[in-house]
């Protein structure tokens, strides 16, 4: 590599000296530093005056004393960049390396390559170099030329140069050319054979990697000595050196010229220096004097600040304590309206702030202010006090719409109210106890009267002889002329009474327009609207409290008298009541009103629907109980009648079994379930007594299907909660027609059946050797069966007709009895055909007897 320099500065015994006059451009090849720095420091000491070796001096092998000084020379330069290009330093980036080693070696000074490398990025201007020549003088060796130095990497250049010696230029138009050769020349390569760099080890490795180099095996084929080979190359390279040196020497006065040029540019830069310093001046004089305005700006935006802060919190205190005229006026002179609400609202912050603040308590306008606050407070108590009562008076009015009254006018004034409850608190206890007696008096009347209007409204209600197990006749000498029992079908049959669950959130029945229709209603129908005037009304006075007062515990109070009126009319009622239908369905209502309440997300009525509630199933479980007791206690004697038809007390059983399955759909009541599966074994017990009190057989087996069978018709209608009751009595239905059948047929063709029974028990007919069948037995079987079985088939298809209340049942019965006669005689036949002797022209064929069937069936 080659290095070029600019503005050599060179120093000596601690005397600096800028060498402006002259000139010196020497290139130094980097191996060969340490000569050329001997003759640089030679030309320093001779320009200086000093004493010391000559350039041929330094030439000799007494090197070291070029460098016996008793000066340390400093050379600075002002780098480009020829050392460092092995390392990726991007262009223009300043580097710092701590130092550059140089060692002597036996023939020369020559440079280590191996020198430390510490990299630290500065921006500091301008770079330099430092180099220093360090030597002792005991020493008979250069011990060591270090450099120190900053730099700026400049990717194309490849030399520098030195100036500052005086050689030509200006102090003489003769150019002197510096004759490198002289202590250049003698270094060759024999000079480093004692070195101890040298190194042979993979040389081998080398010259296989090198065989096909033409001009490595052109030595090797010749035979030529490395040494040799390698001296006439370095002489050729030192040739072509010393021609280049001296083509750059021709070129001096370029360099002398570009070095005035950037002298005149350097002088012009220290008088824009000087400019731009003087304006940095000035500049630096305009900042102090900004910072102190900024300064003072800051000082005065503070207390800027700090008086609007003053002044926001005084103008506050102000505005919060003064009581202006115009707020006077309206409390002392104006109406009760809307402005006069507003007027309350600042009065009332006036209050609360002197109240709360103990820096206003403190405060000498306090003194002025508060005597006219409290004054002005009496006066707005005293006058919304006289307002609200006057309104409170026109509640009491008749027929006045109460909800209406409180929607539209009360609650326009309910900060009235809030003002009372927190600056006049004893005026406040006085408008709500007015307001709840007033509300109790006149709730407590309407609900009174609204009771009286429904009693009269009422049906009868089922007595406590009004019960399943009871006789439908009256045998009391002194009972009243009433209907039958038995007629009276409400009293155990849902019927039309299950609308009021589907009408449950309907209207309340308005007393008078029911009245003017003298129509009756049972009771669960006035116990409905009886409640959903009650919902009604407690909803709205219970929001109605809650806005106006902000207190619920007024409803409670208000409402006393509504529970208690309410209350005596239902315990009445409920003590006499012994209509279990009529119980269930209240229940529902009670269910179906919580219901509504919770949606309504109103609490008020929980503790009053419980409590209905829980009276309603006690008495509807003793009316049960007495239900069931009736039937297990019953006098089947004045029960029994002489009639095979349904009986009136299976069918008030089963209407009341199949209503309460019915109310129980989508509620899975069990203790209910429990209740009818216990009523259903007390029937069962009372219809076998009953269906006993028949003389024949015949008679108590349809007895019992009727009823079985109108039981399950009317459980039907109950839908599939009713399944498992109804599966039993299908049970019993299916074994009575059975030995109905058997019954039937014994009946008519007794000896026919007998003989099956009791002769014809094997297929062969003599199986019985002792005893066989023979044809005179049979034969008048055969007879009394050909002369009358169309006759017989008549009579038992009127006997059913007549027997059986329902048709499809009937019709089913003699089905089943007509199949059984033909398998009986079917059974007959083939056993008689086995009988030898017997006339097969007088058996009837089964064809005929089918098509005799047919008849009284389309299904056959």
């Amino acid at each position: 590599g080659w290095l070029t320099g600019q503005d050599a500065l060179l120093s000596a015994s601690s005397t600096t000296a800028w060498l402006s006059s002259g000139q010196l451009s020497g290139i130094c090849h980097w191996e060969r530093m340490g000569t050329c720095l001997q003759y640089l420091l030679r030309k320093v000491e001779g320009l200086q005056g000093a004493s010391g070796p000559t350039n041929e001096e330094c030439l000799s092998e007494n090197e070291e004393e070029c460098f016996s000084l008793r000066l340390h020379p400093t050379i600075k330069f002002l780098p480009l960049s020829p050392f460092f290009k092995k390392f990726p330093i991007s262009d223009h980036q300043f580097l710092t390396i701590s130092s550059l080693h140089f060692q002597r070696s036996a023939g020369g000074i020559r440079s280590n390559s191996n020198f430390k490398q510490e990299f630290i990025v500065s921006h500091s201007s301008p770079p330099e170099l430092q180099l220093t020549v360090i030597h002792d003088r005991d020493c008979s060796k250069l011990k060591g030329l270090f450099l120190n130095y900053h730099f700026q990497l400049l990717p194309k250049s490849n030399f520098f140069s030195l100036e500052g010696l005086p050689f030509g230029g200006r102090h003489g138009t003769n150019k002197d050319v510096i004759d490198l050769g002289a202590f250049v020349g003698d270094l060759s390569a024999e000079e480093d054979t004692d070195s101890d760099d040298i190194s042979l080890e993979g040389l081998q490795q080398e010259l296989e990697e090198c065989k096909d180099v033409d001009e490595v095996a052109d030595i090797l084929s010749k035979g030529v000595k490395l040494r040799d080979y390698t001296k006439g190359v370095e002489n050729n390279l030192r040739e072509v050196e010393l021609n280049s040196i001296q083509d750059y020497i021709k070129e001096s006065d370029n360099l002398v010229s570009l070095h005035d040029q950037i002298r005149d540019c350097d002088d012009i830069l220290t008088q824009m220096e000087a400019l731009l310093s003087g304006f940095q001046a000035e500049i630096g004089s305009i900042s102090s004097d900004i910072k102190v305005l900024q300064e003072k700006s800051m000082d005065m935006g503070l207390k800027l600040k700090n008086r609007k802060v003053a002044e926001s919190k005084l103008a506050k205190f102000v505005e919060d304590i003064i009581v202006p005229p115009k707020m006077i006026d309206v409390i002392v002179d104006g109406e009760v309206n809307e402005d006069y609400m507003r007027t309350l609202e600042i009065l009332s912050k006036k209050l609360k702030y002197i109240e709360v603040d103990p820096l206003v308590k403190a405060s000498k306008a306090l003194k002025d202010v508060q005597p006219e606050l409290e004054r002005l407070r009496q006066k707005a108590v005293s006058k919304v006090f006289d307002f609200i009562v006057q309104k409170l008076y026109a509640l009491r009015k008749p027929k006045t719409n109460i909800q209406i009254l409180q929607q539209s006018v009360l609650l326009k004034y309910k900060y009235v109210i809030f003002f009372l409850k927190e600056h006049g608190k004893d005026v406040y206890n006085e408008v709500r106890a007015a307001y709840i007696d007033t509300m109790y008096k006149v709730l407590s009347a309407h609900f009174r009267a609204y009771i009286l209007a429904l009693e009269k409204l009422q049906s009868d209600i089922a007595t406590s002889s009004d019960l399943i197990g009871i006789e439908a006749r009256s045998t009391s000498l002194f009972s009243r002329g009433r209907d039958p029992l038995k007629n009276r079908s409400s009293v155990f049959a849902l019927g039309d009474r299950i609308k009021i669950i589907t009408e449950i959130d309907q209207p309340a029945l308005i007393p008078h327009i029911a009245e003017a229709s003298s129509k009756k209603y049972p009771y669960e129908v006035l116990f409905r609207s009886l409640h959903k005037l009650l919902m009604d009304t407690a909803s709205s006075e219970y929001l109605f409290c809650d806005e106006f007062f902000g207190d619920e515990s007024i409803f409670y109070e208000i409402f006393a008298g509504p529970f208690t009126a309410i209350d005596e009319h239902f315990n009445a009622v409920l003590s006499n009541c012994y209509d279990a239908i009529g119980l269930m369905l209240m229940i529902r209502i009670i269910h179906h009103h919580q219901l509504i309440m919770s949606r309504r997300r109103i609490p008020c009525l929980d503790s009053y629907l419980d409590k209905i509630n829980i009276a309603l199933w006690p008495r509807f479980k003793m009316v049960f109980d007495l239900h069931l007791s009736s039937l297990r206690n019953a006098n089947v004697r004045t029960l029994w009648e002489d009639d095979v038809h349904p009986h009136y007390l299976m069918r008030r059983y089963a209407e009341f079994t199949a209503s309460l399955i019915h109310l129980n759909t989508e509620y899975g009541d069990g203790q209910l379930d429990l209740n009818l599966e216990r009523l259903r074994m007390a029937v069962d017990d009372l219809l076998i007594k009953l269906s006993q009190q028949f003389p024949k057989a015949k008679s108590r087996i349809v007895f019992l299907i009727n009823n079985y069978d109108m039981t399950i018709a009317v459980l039907k209608e109950a839908g599939p909660e009713g399944a498992k009751i109804q599966t039993h009595f299908e049970e019993l239905l299916k074994n009575n027609t059975l030995n109905f059948v058997e019954e039937l047929i014994m009946e008519h063709f007794r000896d026919l059946i007998i003989f099956l029974k009791t002769r014809a028990t094997s297929e062969n007919p003599n199986s019985n050797n002792e005893n066989p069948v023979t044809v005179a037995e049979v034969e008048p079987l055969m007879k009394d069966f050909d002369s009358r079985w169309k006759a017989t088939i008549e009579l038992m298809h009127k006997d059913v007709i007549t027997s059986f209340s329902n048709f499809l049942c009937g019709m089913d019965i003699l089905r089943a009895t007509l199949t059984q006669l033909l398998l009986y005689y079917t059974r007959f036949s083939d056993f008689v055909k086995k009988i030898p002797g017997v006339p097969t022209s007088k058996i009837v064929t089964f064809a005929t007897i089918v098509h005799e069937i047919k008849k009284y069936s389309r299904s056959f």
